[in-house]
C-alpha cells in the first residue's frame, strides 16, 4: 500500500486540478506567419514519402510508424544533435543501457505497481523471469546507482541516454490518433540529474533550460508551463513542460517534462550519499526530463519548415547532421 502513495507536492506548485490550470512561465519565439494553409505532419509526411502508417499496421499494429529516407535520417540526425548539445555544452555523461529491464528496477522506478497497464513486458521462455521494455531512459539511468552511497563531492551527477521507449498508452485511445504524436514506440534523449536535496530545484529550473536550448536552436517556437497539483504526476515533487508550437494543429502541445522527485525517487530507488562532512549517510534526490522527445522534434519540424510547395526546409542547426542538406523533397516511392 505505501507503494502506492504518491509524492507529496513541493509548497511552490500551483494549486489546480488538471492541466487546464498549469501556469505559463514564459514564451519563446513567434509562430510563423503562413501565406497558405499549413499542413499537419501526417499529411505532410506521407506526401514527401517520409512518414509510412500503413506498413507500420502491417507489421505491427496501429500506433507505431515506419520513416523512410530522409524522414529517417532527419530523426538520427536530431537525437545525434541533442546528445552532443547535451554532452557538449550542458555536461552530460553519456550513458547506453538495457532496453530491458527487471520488475525490481520498475519499482524502485515508480513505475510499478501503479503503471502496470502502460507497459510491456516480455518472458523469458527458459526461466519464466519477467522483463520490461523501458518506458523512459530514466527507469535505467535511476537505477544506475540503487543500493550505492555516493560520494558528497560527486554530486550533483548530470547523465544522458537516447532510447527507444516503449508505453501501451493504454486508456488514450481516441487521443492523438493521427500521425505519430502518441504511438506506442518512440525515440528519445532523456536528461537525468541526481543531487542533494538543497541543490534539486535549481537543477531542476538548469533542466529546464537545457532542454529549452534545443528548441531555440532549431528555432521553433515554445512555452513553458508548470504544472499544477492536479497534473504533477505520480513521482514528482515540482515539475514543468516545455510545448512547442505546432502550426498544423494551430497550439502548443508537450514535447518535453521536467521534474523533481526530491528524496521520494531516493528512497524509492535506494540511492544515497555519504555528507562531506562525514555522518550517517542521507537520501539522494532524483531529477528526470526529456532533452527531447525525438518524435515530436521531427513533428514540430516539419511543421514549422513547411513550404507552400509541399516540401520543407532543414533547420540550419541539423544541416551538419544532414551532410549540408537544405531541403527535403519528395522521397523516392518506397
Amino acid at each position: 500500500m505505501l507503494l502506492q502513495i504518491p509524492n507529496l507536492p513541493d509548497p511552490s506548485v500551483p494549486a489546480g486540478t488538471s492541466e487546464e490550470q498549469n501556469v505559463e512561465v514564459r514564451r519563446w519565439g513567434t509562430p510563423r506567419d503562413f501565406d497558405f494553409a499549413p499542413r499537419p505532419h501526417e499529411e505532410l509526411g506521407e506526401a514527401l514519402g517520409l512518414l509510412d502508417l500503413e506498413r507500420a499496421v502491417k507489421i505491427a499494429k496501429s500506433r507505431f510508424a515506419v520513416l523512410w529516407g530522409p524522414g529517417a535520417r532527419l530523426s538520427r540526425a536530431l537525437a545525434q544533435f541533442m546528445l552532443d548539445l547535451h554532452t557538449r555544452e550542458h555536461g552530460y555523461t553519456e550513458v547506453w543501457v538495457p532496453h530491458l529491464v527487471s520488475g525490481a528496477t520498475m519499482l524502485k522506478a515508480g513505475q510499478l505497481p501503479k503503471f502496470e497497464e502502460q507497459l510491456f513486458k516480455t518472458v523469458e521462455a527458459d526461466e519464466g523471469r519477467t522483463l520490461y521494455l523501458i518506458p523512459t531512459a530514466e527507469v535505467a539511468l535511476t537505477a544506475l546507482h540503487g543500493g550505492e552511497a555516493l560520494a558528497e563531492a560527486t554530486l550533483p551527477r548530470h547523465y544522458t541516454a537516447f532510447t527507444p521507449c516503449y508505453r501501451r498508452e493504454a486508456g488514450t485511445y481516441g487521443k492523438d490518433m493521427k500521425g505519430m504524436f502518441r504511438h506506442h514506440q518512440f525515440d528519445k534523449v532523456e536528461l537525468v540529474k541526481l543531487t542533494t536535496p538543497a541543490q534539486a530545484l535549481a537543477e531542476l529550473e538548469s533542466m529546464v533550460r537545457n532542454a529549452e536550448e534545443v528548441l531555440r536552436r532549431l528555432e521553433l517556437p515554445y512555452r513553458v508551463v508548470e504544472r499544477c497539483v492536479g497534473d504533477l504526476g505520480f513521482s514528482a515533487e515540482k515539475g514543468y513542460d516545455l510545448e512547442v508550437w505546432l502550426p498544423g494543429q494551430g497550439r502548443y502541445r508537450e514535447i518535453s517534462s521536467c521534474s523533481s522527485y526530491g528524496v521520494f525517487g531516493g528512497r524509492r530507488g535506494d540511492i544515497r550519499y555519504r555528507p562531506a562532512g562525514g555522518g550517517k549517510g542521507e537520501l539522494c534526490a532524483t531529477l528526470n526530463g526529456s532533452g527531447l522527445a525525438v518524435g515530436r522534434t521531427l513533428i514540430a519540424v516539419l511543421e514549422n519548415y513547411q513550404e507552400a510547395d509541399g516540401t520543407v526546409t532543414i533547420p540550419p542547426a541539423l544541416r551538419p547532421y544532414m551532410d549540408g542538406l537544405a531541403r527535403i523533397t519528395r522521397a523516392a516511392a518506397p
